[in-house]
Parts: structure tokens; C-alpha cells; sequence
């Protein structure tokens, strides 16, 4: 791979790079009767970078199909897809555009962009941080990621709940969301 040296990091060339499907999981944690947390993730998405010249200045879009949502139990799957909260059918994408780079420490950048769930679209902040560049056994140049950040998911139009007996609510307001990813350069 083709990388340069910026600010002490070895960062890809500028160009346009694709999420690599079968390298990165989207995924995300919610409280769960607020004592435990169940984890998920979206097994279909598509998504690219543009790495600028000046890092400062690339862009990132993610399109995640609603459908796709996974917890290994497929009655809360059902739930989750159905108009309590994603209401898949009406609303088959999720999707994130970033705005700008706000700035960066080391090999960590701050992110904001534009989530849209179910027609509802929010500013978001993302802490990206960069893993490195190589070229796999295969000559394939690949560049590697995480991302996390948190939502009030109720923002988004998923207010679905039940109140406890004992107190609380059986699904937390928020949800933490983490991305580990590679990306290749586009064809």
C-alpha cells in the first residue's frame, strides 16, 4: 500500500476506499433491564472513505440496511425490526455522512456527521481511531479502524419501553455504537 507520513502516521495515500464486509462489524450495546447489556450488530452495509490530501479534509459515508440487525435471539431480532424500533420495511437504511474533521490527537480524529434513523437525522460525534496500513498476504492494500460513539436513540423516534415493577425501564435510552473495520481502495 501506498501510505505517507503525516503528523508522525503512517496514513493511506489520499484516494477513495471501501469498507471491507467481511473485516468490519457494526455494532452496538444497550442496557438491558438496567442491570446487564445486550450487544448486536447490522450484517449488511456499504460504505467509503475519501482520505484527502489533508486528512482534515476526507469524508466518510455509511449506508446500513435496517433489516439486517442481529442479537442472536430471533424473537428480539423480530422486535427490533418491527415499527416499535427500526421499523425496517417503512425505513430500509440507516445512514451516516460526516460533516468534518474537527481535529485529531495522535492517531485518534474527532468526526462529526449527519446518522439519519427512520427519516430522523441528528448531528453526531465520532472518535475515530486510525489502526494502520498494510498490504495483505493476497498484495491487497488495506487500512484499519475503530469508531465508537454514543446516541439517545429516543432522539431518533425509538421510544419503545416498559417500565420495571422495580424500578428503571427494560431498554436504556442509550446506545453505544462500535465499528471495527478495515477498507480497501476502491476499484
Amino acid at each position: 500500500m501506498t501510505t505517507r507520513t503525516w503528523e508522525n502516521l503512517q496514513l493511506p495515500a489520499a484516494g477513495t476506499f471501501n469498507l471491507d464486509a467481511a473485516h468490519t462489524r457494526i455494532g452496538f450495546v444497550v442496557k438491558h433491564m438496567m442491570v446487564s447489556k445486550v450487544r448486536g450488530h447490522f450484517d449488511q452495509f456499504a460504505g467509503s472513505v475519501t482520505v484527502a490530501e489533508n486528512p482534515l479534509e476526507s469524508s466518510a459515508e455509511l449506508t446500513i440496511k435496517a433489516e439486517s440487525i442481529s442479537t442472536g435471539v430471533a424473537d428480539r431480532d423480530g422486535h427490533l425490526r418491527g415499527d416499535d424500533f427500526l421499523a425496517a420495511e417503512k425505513y430500509p437504511e440507516i445512514t451516516f455522512r460526516s460533516t468534518r474533521v474537527v481535529g485529531h490527537s495522535g492517531d485518534e480524529f474527532t468526526v462529526l456527521g449527519d446518522l439519519t434513523v427512520r427519516d430522523v437525522t441528528r448531528p453526531v460525534e465520532l472518535t475515530v481511531e486510525y489502526g494502520g496500513a498494510g498490504t495483505n498476504p493476497w498484495g491487497q492494500a488495506v487500512w484499519g479502524f475503530s469508531i465508537t460513539t454514543e446516541i439517545d436513540r429516543e432522539e431518533f423516534g425509538l421510544t419503545w419501553n416498559q417500565t420495571l415493577e422495580t424500578g428503571g425501564v427494560l431498554v436504556g435510552k442509550k446506545i453505544k455504537i462500535e465499528i471495527e473495520g478495515e477498507a480497501n481502495p476502491a476499484a
